[in-house]
This record gives structure tokens, sequence and C-alpha cells, in this order.
């Protein structure tokens, strides 16, 4: 019975170190977020940039860059990753 309250108790401080873990990321991704959305406007007005360039690199279309070159590096790590364990097991001895 004492196994079972140590899992438990396991459980409950991992839980709490996730949910610590997790608060203390979401607010300065959010700040982030909130950058990137309003940066057309801050280009506009402070660097004297034409309208046309703060549309074409919107906060929406930058976080749509972003998100697809991240994408695109996990896929290429993942095929080389793939192919690295394919290669070391065609050179593994056989039973």
């Amino acid at each position: 019975m004492e196994d079972l309250y140590q899992e438990s108790d396991q459980r409950s401080e991992t839980s709490e170190y996730l949910d610590r873990i997790m608060s203390q990321i979401t607010l300065p991704g959010s700040i982030f977020l909130a950058l990137i959305a309003i940066f057309p406007a801050i280009a506009v007005k402070l660097l004297d940039v034409q309208q046309g360039w703060a549309l074409f690199f919107g906060g929406t279309s930058l976080l749509i860059m972003v998100g697809v070159a991240i994408d695109t590096v996990q896929q290429v790590n993942s095929y080389l990753l793939n192919r690295h364990y394919d290669g070391l097991m065609k050179t593994g001895k056989k039973p």
C-alpha cells in the first residue's frame, strides 16, 4: 500500500512541475505572438516603411512562415533520424 502512495505522490509532484513550467512558458510566448502581430504597424510608423510591405510581411504571414519553417526542419530531422536507424538495422548481425 505504501508503494501506491509513493507513486501517487510522484505523479502529483510531476503534475505540479509540468504545470509550473507550462505557466512560465505561456506568458513569454503570448507576449512574443502579440509583438509579431503588431510588428507591421510599428514598422510603418517608426521605420517609415510602405504600407504594402507591412501587409505582405504582416503578423499572420510571419506566423505562417515560421510555422512552416519549423515543420520543415522537424520533418527533415525525422527523415534523417529514420534513415540513420535504418542504416544501423541493416549493418547489424543477423541471428
